[in-house]
């Protein structure tokens, strides 16, 4: 098929009006003051994390308190150099997206970190309820966004 110099045209054309705009518009973007009864956010260096506990994870709960009934959601960190959770189960489904890092998981009350399945960032993962796992990170930092409904308890199991 010939494309026709009038045709051309009408294909450029919004592109350069696209890049136009763009190029004066960053030039004079100011922030607008956001109105807090529409909404509100924490910038990273805003949002308390825990201190790092004895497995090596440490948390944030940005929406909900996982330790009531109802939604929550919570940053999970695995620091890197093995640091594991040994086999456990949650009363309800939890719904986990990786968000940096590669995070490690395993099934069963066998605890093999040797023989753990990576996720890597983007990642989304199903926890069933009262399903036993374990997971963990090993030479890098896994960032972890976790929701579910709450009481979020976990119970050990013996492992094998």
């Amino acid at each position: 098929m010939k494309i026709t110099h009038r045709l051309w045209r009408y294909l450029l054309l919004p592109l350069t009006l696209a890049g136009t705009l763009s190029i004066s518009s960053a030039a004079e973007v100011t922030p607008a003051a956001l109105n807090p009864t529409a909404l509100i956010y924490k910038l990273p260096d805003q949002i308390p994390w825990s201190p790092v506990d004895a497995r090596g994870g440490q948390q944030a709960v940005v929406v909900g308190d996982p330790k009531k009934p109802g939604f929550y959601m919570v940053y999970t960190k695995w620091t890197k150099g093995n640091h594991f959770s040994h086999p456990h189960f949650h009363p309800n489904d939890r719904y986990i997206v990786v968000l940096q890092g590669t995070w490690w998981v395993g099934t069963g009350p066998k605890f093999d970190p040797e023989h753990a399945t990576p996720m890597p960032a983007g990642t989304f993962v199903t926890h069933f309820g009262k399903q036993v796992h374990w997971d963990g990170a090993k030479d890098e930092d896994a960032v972890l966004l976790i929701m579910g409904e709450g009481p979020a308890t976990s119970t050990l199991v013996k492992e094998e």
